[in-house]
């Protein structure tokens, strides 16, 4: 009998994936919160996710999730409309970057946590525990 690990941890490698390129993205937009005309970007996690999910139901192994419903959105992040527009067209808020970085950091966490949890419980199984 074989195993899928595509099937045995689901959408978990990918939520991984996906937090890591959002946390490049956030810390870009960190960086650049005090450079004149910079505009901030994001991805849409959910739907991102969403997509990653339907596919991962579907049976699609890991290369054709990974270049389909991911890599698009990854490669070409949407543009964040400000709370508060500044004078200099900068886009990326010192507040709001740092509240969306804090809360990806822990949503990678909570997606490595799980993770985690399945591979044990996958190494409990083969060993027959």
């Amino acid at each position: 009998m074989s195993i899928s690990f595509d099937s045995a941890l689901g959408v978990h490698p990918y939520a991984l994936d996906v937090r890591a390129d959002r946390a490049r993205i956030l810390a870009g937009n960190l960086a650049n919160v005090d450079t004149p005309g910079y505009l901030a970007r994001d991805v849409d996690y959910k739907s991102i996710l969403g997509r990653v999910a339907q596919q991962v139901a579907a049976g699609e192994q890991g290369a054709s999730i990974s270049q389909g419903a991911m890599s698009n959105d990854m490669q070409h992040p949407l543009y964040r409309i400000p709370y508060q527009v500044s004078m200099d067209g900068n886009t990326a808020e010192l507040s709001v970057e740092q509240s969306k970085f804090a809360s990806n950091a822990t949503d990678f966490q909570t997606s490595l946590t799980f993770l985690n949890m399945k591979i044990t419980g996958i190494a409990k199984a083969i060993e027959g525990r």
